[in-house]
């Protein structure tokens, strides 16, 4: 089984690559940017709380990961407390409802193919991007938090490779149109993220490439041929 490992987050060079963590511009975005992993953590919670009844062999396993992402969204929601900030749920529900419907319809039809890619590939390597992006310009409590839970979302989209990869043949055509359907919403979602990751010092452009890198990643270690990934990748400019 072949294991991502997370990459050492980089190391920004003079405190003027900073944002002012105390300015009422930055806690503004911060109060969205923090309720969207917080809602993210719970919504991947519940995913894998619902993948245990599609794949009841591993229940164990999704209940273990589960519990992984409930202790990530108590980190976070303490990382906001941190800055007295009050994180905007409403609007991270909002946020996440488009994948959420997506989710909740392919549970439902048993789709487990599907639900794996929404949550295992596609929530996991936007996670995954975020954070890196954010590690080296967080403020000191938040980067701690942080780099510790990157380190768990590894795991959470190895899970979904390995699985993917086990049942490749037999899942190909879905994922080809559970990514069509769903990676759109992925680049629609970041770019309406995107002003308030910037006053973050989050760059629209970085965030972009580090997920469609994680993503790839993964996409190639599940089985598909160069040429089928940029025809999944090509989905996100779908939009």
């Amino acid at each position: 089984m072949t294991t991502l490992n997370a990459p050492q987050a980089a190391v920004m060079e003079g405190k003027d690559a900073l944002p002012d963590f105390t300015t009422e511009a930055y806690k503004d975005a911060y109060s969205r940017i923090n309720a969207i992993v917080i809602e993210g953590e719970k919504e991947a919670h519940d995913n894998y709380i619902s993948l245990g009844t599609l794949i009841p062999e591993q229940a164990d396993e999704l209940t273990r990961l589960a519990r992984m992402e409930m202790k990530h969204m108590k980190g976070f929601t303490s990382c906001g407390r941190n800055l007295g900030v009050q994180a905007d749920m409403d609007f991270a529900r909002k946020f996440f409802g488009p994948l959420h419907g997506n989710f909740q319809t392919a549970l439902k039809e048993g789709k487990v193919v599907t639900c794996l890619l929404i949550q295992a590939l596609l929530i996991e390597a936007f996670a995954i991007s975020a954070y890196h992006i954010y590690i080296p310009v967080a403020d000191p409590f938040a980067r701690k938090i942080t780099e510790g839970v990157v380190k768990d979302e590894y795991t959470h989209l190895n899970y979904g490779q390995e699985w993917l990869k086990a049942n490749f043949e037999a899942s190909k055509e879905e994922l080809f149109a559970a990514n069509k359907a769903n990676l759109p919403l992925i680049r629609s979602m970041l770019e309406e993220v995107a002003s308030d990751a910037a006053v973050l010092h989050m760059e629209k452009e970085d965030l972009i490439e580090d997920f469609l890198i994680a993503y790839q990643e993964a996409l190639d270690e599940i089985g598909f041929s160069p040429r089928e990934k940029a025809r999944m990748a090509a989905a996100a400019l779908a939009f």
